[in-house]
């Protein structure tokens, strides 16, 4: 039974966490082991003699008055994590750090200087080489450019374990940026290929209205006739005359006609003056030209996605950062 007891005490031991907790304005600290949130609760109210009538209690970060009541965070803690217990209706203030006491690690200027955050940042990992995942980019590239010798000492590892160290927190950070590049290349993608559909829709759109059947009206060249020989249909001539952007709802192939048509014999067959005759020839020759460029945009568009099979990341700016 005895070796029994043995184990169960070691397995216990290991889902404690070491915890310091305080009272808002006392110095008088005391360390508590605890395995969830409400635990380290309770046992506060006893340590620091706190009266029922007070509770519940709120329990803040020491250092900046982060208030603490999801347990999830609790556990990605690490151990020896400075807590402040508040009493019912208490509020922190960060004034309590200007008290004059010592009961902090380090003075209130190490901990505002934001030279000395690496120190902190260190800290955690010593405490739990994992926190590097819960680590910000900024975090990590502060880590890698503390000096090795520095970081050394304050870990108490060797510079050769350092280095290691700080090659993985590149790698992450590199890592990082790749994903975010990965990203901005996918959504970069996604809408090239919105554009190609719209580009598509526009085109396709036109060639599947029905033809009919082109009827040429030749009344000769006499200068006595009050027709104009044209090589247009009805349909088009109707639809020149009554839509307000006719160059809209034509195809290309009758945009290729109107524009070509004699300003003079399209200004008789309309019954307009020449003038108002080439402002259309204008608008359809326009039209026709960016729809050309759009064809030839969806070919390249087209041509790249088929010839590139894989990204070409060196042509991209290089993602590492200084040590």
């Amino acid at each position: 039974k005895a070796p029994w007891g043995i184990a169960e005490r070691q397995m216990m031991a290991t889902r404690l966490k070491r915890c310091v907790v305080r009272r808002r304005d006392g110095p008088e600290q005391h360390g508590v082991a605890a395995s969830c949130l409400r635990e380290l609760r309770d046992k506060a109210c006893g340590v620091l003699a706190i009266d029922k009538a007070r509770e519940p209690i709120t329990l803040v970060l020491a250092e900046d008055g982060t208030i603490v009541d999801d347990e999830d965070y609790f556990l990605c803690l690490p151990s020896n994590t400075k807590f402040v217990a508040l009493a019912k209706d208490e509020k922190w203030s960060s004034k309590i750090l200007d008290s004059g006491t010592s009961w902090l690690s380090e003075s209130a200027d190490e901990v505002d200087s934001a030279a000395e955050k690496w120190k902190q940042l260190a800290r955690q990992l010593k405490d739990d080489l994992s926190n590097i995942i819960l680590m910000s980019e900024e975090d990590l590239q502060v880590l890698i450019d503390v000096p090795r010798s520095d970081l050394a000492e304050e870990l108490a590892q060797s510079e050769t374990k350092i280095q290691v160290l700080q090659d993985t927190l590149q790698q992450v950070l590199d890592r990082r940026e790749e994903e975010r590049q990965s990203r901005q290349l996918l959504e970069l993608y996604l809408e090239a290929l919105k554009t190609e559909d719209s580009i598509l829709s526009k085109v396709a759109e036109p060639e599947a209205a029905p033809r009919k059947e082109m009827d040429v009206v030749d009344t000769g060249t006499s200068s006595t006739d009050t027709s104009a020989t044209t090589a247009l249909n009805d349909q088009v001539l109707a639809a020149l005359k009554e839509k307000p952007a006719p160059e809209l709802c034509l195809d290309s192939r009758d945009l290729e006609l109107v524009s070509k048509e004699d300003t003079a014999a399209l200004a008789s067959a309309l019954g307009w003056d020449k003038q108002k005759a080439g402002a259309l020839q204008e608008a359809c020759d326009q039209e026709l030209s960016k729809r050309l460029k759009q064809v030839q945009t969806l070919h390249s568009l087209r041509s790249a996605s088929k010839g590139k099979k894989a990204l070409p990341w060196g042509d991209w700016p290089s993602s590492k950062r200084k040590k």
